[in-house]
């Protein structure tokens, strides 16, 4: 792959206002195992193989099996996730595939039996805020460490 620009060397200001956001996203009521799922599902969807590889390796690290994360992009089909994991998954895909149909009203409803609307902001803001680094990644060809 080419070499492209470094935007935190270029923007520093632009990847500390990221890192505030990813800082802020620590502090939600979502779970790392929550926080993990959602930035690797977003990341397949997305094609980001360095992001793929960040947090396949943060969440192993967290305590998630192989499994599942060999799994996820088959999450519909298996019960290795609950059905609270599947409305957080979902949410991931069709907030990721915004184009598509958007936030679905009945996905919308499935995660009201689960989340309170604050916890709901938060699954959204961290499906937004994975989708952006995905993007910076891929736009900027980061490969995968080592």
């Amino acid at each position: 792959m080419e070499t492209r620009i470094n935007i935190n060397e270029l923007q520093p200001q632009a990847f500390k206002a990221m890192y505030a956001l990813e800082g802020y996203m620590a502090t939600t009521k979502l779970s790392k195992t929550h926080r993990e799922l959602i930035k690797i599902r977003a990341s397949q969807i997305n094609g980001c193989a360095f992001c793929i590889d960040m947090h396949t390796k943060d969440a192993l690290k967290n305590g998630e099996t192989t499994q599942r994360i060999f799994l996820l992009n088959a999450w519909r089909d298996t019960a290795l996730f609950s059905e609270e994991e599947k409305v957080i998954l979902a949410i991931t895909e069709e907030v990721t595939l915004i184009n598509n149909l958007g936030l679905s009203a009945d996905t919308y409803k499935k995660a009201t039996q689960f989340f309170d609307e604050i916890t709901i902001a938060q699954l959204i803001m961290a499906v937004v805020t994975i989708n952006a680094w995905n993007r910076i990644a891929i736009s900027t060809n980061l490969e995968p460490a080592g």
